[in-house]
């Protein structure tokens, strides 16, 4: 075990940084927060597991549950230093989990319902994640605005779901969607999601925050009827069109 106290210790300045996609993509880690996650990932572990990191006055959960192979390092920090890359408030163990390389989109068409989503909060990208898998979609699509599916707020928002989504990642959002008839979108003024006929394979994008789909030439668009409101959050909107497509697919 390696006790740091430090807040210059290397270690720690790399942790504090897997907090931004840029430093997960930059060390190749990300933590794995929260003490419900942490015990169903060693359960059956998916990634691999770097290391450990404590606080004063917890034990190891790595220790002994491993394999002889898959002992890794433990590191005990001092309580300010744990609140500090403990960003979610945990105060439980947490786990540096290496990511998985997220590969390009191969196929040209959709392999059951695939969810494109160009999304920069992790917590909205987290609770779709969550609605995708719970209605069986096939696949997440990242674009080149989405952020990291490995920061932390992103993982705990999905209940673990990132962690066994299949993902895949394109270029920007615009330009992947533009000029395609194969992608479906949410729109006001789209056909009614309860009269559609949801075929087996298909694209079903989120609009981007912000400019949404304006401007964009080419789209099937379905729309969610309401009452009282103008339009639906985008996550509520698409976990909602999920469900649907789950009933008919």
């Amino acid at each position: 075990m390696i006790d740091i106290s430090s807040n210059t210790n290397p270690h720690f300045r790399r942790w504090v940084d897997l907090n931004t996609s840029r430093g997960i993509k930059k060390h190749q880690e990300f933590i794995l927060m929260g003490e419900k996650l942490v015990h169903e990932f060693l359960k059956n572990p998916s990634f691999k597991i770097k290391s450990e990191i404590i606080c004063e006055g917890q034990r190891p959960l790595t220790s002994g549950k491993l394999a002889q192979s898959e002992k890794v390092t433990v590191f005990k920090l001092a309580k300010n230093l744990f609140r500090e890359v403990d960003t979610i408030g945990t105060g439980f163990n947490l786990l540096i989990l290496e990511p998985k390389e997220i590969l390009p989109l191969s196929e040209s068409k959709a392999k059951g319902l695939e969810l494109i989503c160009p999304l920069g909060d992790p917590t909205n990208l987290g609770a779709l994640a969550r609605s995708a898998l719970a209605f069986g979609a096939s696949k997440i699509i990242l674009t080149e605005e989405s952020c990291s599916p490995y920061l932390p707020k992103a993982i705990k928002a999905s209940a673990g779901a990132l962690l066994k989504m299949p993902i895949a990642k394109v270029g920007k959002f615009s330009e992947f969607i533009s000029g395609r008839d194969d992608i479906f979108a949410l729109d006001l003024k789209g056909e009614n999601i309860a009269r559609f006929p949801w075929p087996k394979d298909l694209y079903l994008a989120v609009g981007e925050e912000g400019p949404g789909f304006s401007g964009v030439q080419g789209l099937n668009k379905l729309s969610i009827p309401t009452q009282g409101v103008e339009s639906l959050n985008a996550t509520v909107a698409v976990s909602i069109a999920l469900y649907e497509a789950s009933k008919r697919l």
